[in-house]
């Protein structure tokens, strides 16, 4: 069904049109009639047509000021002007509004139809786009969540950090700066406990659409799945850091946002908000907003005020992230300097336990030893964890504690260290073995780093740092060795000597040997 307006100050023009499109196209079209531009507009507000044929000239408001206005308030109506004058200045003002077709009077029948036809089309053209993004606005409904929710998990497992940017992509998110909201909910009883924790849930969950759109109500963000009774939002920013006059003004906001979920949800909201740093860092800015939540005093607590409050209190994380990265990279130095850190941060703590920095510092051993077995550069460790408890058990003051753990996190190191030499040591001699098989033929960069099974790219970088050239350097040189060899036997030509190197170029072949040997083939022979 296709709206038809139908707009001029002639009876007869108008019947005439309406007669045409009627007898063409019958119960195809629903026809509605105007004679002067203010009906025009009107009739678009009420009627709202598909397609509008309208006069230029008309009582009091004309009809290219009539299709002016009606552009500021429906801009996908297909228009066709009708005018008795073949004016330049009527088509251009004409062209500037979008309108569709210009055609003059007197209107033959076959002209009105065939603007009709090219109208109508153009609506259906409209028609299928709207309906195509309506169909991917749906699937994004389904998937974005899905993205979201995979975002989520990966700051808080802290996976690979790489991947973050290309979840960020994914969203169309450019900043590489943000902060998290850490939420949890439930029936409040006291001092950060929950009562029916369970059943917040799983009211939550009904109500997951509505609280993610209540959310988007006051926030710009990623929201991740409901996790028990608790909620994390990722918020993109542009900026490295937030001013005071920001600060208070996203808290302000976060309070609006806290009143209107108890309202709708009737559970109470406890919101922890982290400070601004790199995406790489979100995993920091998670526990860092968990913590204001189950140590701040409020339902609204920014990592800026708890610091101000206690900042002796709150054990810097990064720190555990360094300790891991220079690892990873056998960088004991820099784990020393770390360690020291992890060390007075603890001794200036009076209420800490040395059963809770025992724990601390198994676990960092643990993380450090999985990441290095995860990432293939370490072969799982028989029982290290269970001798290192044993160990630690016996250990009674801080001092103490703190000398093992160096001892242990250098013995680590020296571990992931062997291995991964061995693994190169291991990488570079089959390939070179390879190459010492097969130099007499066209052998790439590429054969050979599949037959080792590591990418091009690492085996060129671990093929220099082992043999101190890279692949075609060395190829080069052995098969001038071998050219050398050869050469001193004259059974063969020098032609022969290039393809069993080789070589199909004997004057290719001939640089290369003068560029290594000072000399060409022939002067070497003899």
């Amino acid at each position: 069904m296709f709206r038809i307006l139908i707009a001029d100050d002639e009876g007869i023009m108008r019947q005439s049109i309406q007669k045409t499109i009627e007898g063409s196209f019958g119960s195809e079209v629903e026809i509605a009639l105007a004679k002067t531009g203010r009906e025009v507009i009107e009739q678009c507000d009420t009627f709202r047509p598909d397609i509008a044929f309208v006069d230029i000239q008309m009582p009091g408001i004309s009809g290219i000021q009539a299709i002016e206005e009606v552009r500021k308030r429906n801009g996908g109506i297909v228009f066709v002007i009708i005018s008795a004058y073949d004016k330049f200045t009527y088509a251009q003002e004409a062209i500037n509004l979008g309108v569709m077709d210009y055609i003059t009077k007197p209107v033959s029948k076959k002209t009105v139809l065939d603007v009709c036809v090219k109208a109508m089309h153009q609506v259906e053209e409209t028609r299928n786009r709207r309906s195509d993004d309506l169909a991917i606005r749906e699937k994004l409904e389904i998937v974005i969540p899905m993205i979201e929710s995979s975002f989520v998990y990966n700051i808080i497992s802290e996976d690979e950090r790489d991947e973050r940017q290309n979840y960020l992509n994914m969203l169309d998110i450019d900043q590489e700066y943000g902060y998290l909201v850490f939420i949890k909910f439930g029936e409040y009883k006291e001092k950060g406990k929950f009562a029916n924790e369970l059943g917040s849930s799983v009211r939550i969950n009904r109500s997951y659409s509505m609280l993610r759109e209540t959310i988007r109500d006051y926030e710009n963000c990623i929201i991740g799945p409901i996790m028990g009774n608790q909620l994390v939002l990722y918020v993109p920013v542009n900026k490295e850091a937030l001013s005071y006059e920001e600060r208070v003004e996203l808290i302000t906001r976060y309070r609006g946002l806290r009143r209107k979920l108890e309202e709708k949800i009737e559970l109470e909201f406890f919101f922890g908000i982290s400070n601004v740093r790199h995406i790489s860092e979100s995993h920091i800015s998670y526990k860092e907003a968990r913590r204001c939540v189950q140590r701040g005093d409020g339902h609204i607590v920014h990592a800026v005020d708890l610091h101000a409050v206690a900042p002796e209190r709150i054990y810097p994380h990064e720190l555990d992230d360094q300790y891991i990265q220079l690892g990873l990279q056998n960088d004991m130095l820099g784990i020393e300097e770390v360690i020291d850190n992890i060390y007075q941060w603890f001794i200036n703590q009076d209420e800490i336990g040395i059963g809770n920095i025992k724990m601390k510092l198994l676990r960092l051993l643990l993380r450090l030893e999985g990441k290095a077995i995860d990432m293939e550069i370490l072969g799982a460790v028989n029982d290290r964890g269970f001798t290192n408890m044993e160990t630690v058990s016996h250990i009674d003051n801080v001092e103490e504690l703190f000398r093992w753990f160096r001892s242990e996190s250098a013995a680590l190191c020296e571990s992931i260290e062997l291995e991964q030499r061995t693994s190169t040591d291991s990488v570079v001699e089959r390939s070179i073995a390879y190459i010492k098989s097969n130099y007499g033929r066209n052998l790439t960069l590429d054969e050979v780093s599949q037959l080792v099974d590591v990418s091009p790219y690492y085996f060129s970088k671990l093929f220099k740092q082992t043999t101190g050239e890279n692949f075609i350097e060395y190829l080069t040189a052995y098969r001038m060795e071998k050219a050398k060899e050869l050469l001193s036997n004259k059974k063969y030509s020098i032609k022969e000597i290039c393809g069993m190197c080789g070589y199909n170029d004997p004057n290719y072949f001939s640089r290369i040997f003068k560029k290594y040997e000072g000399r060409t083939p022939s002067e070497f022979r003899e």
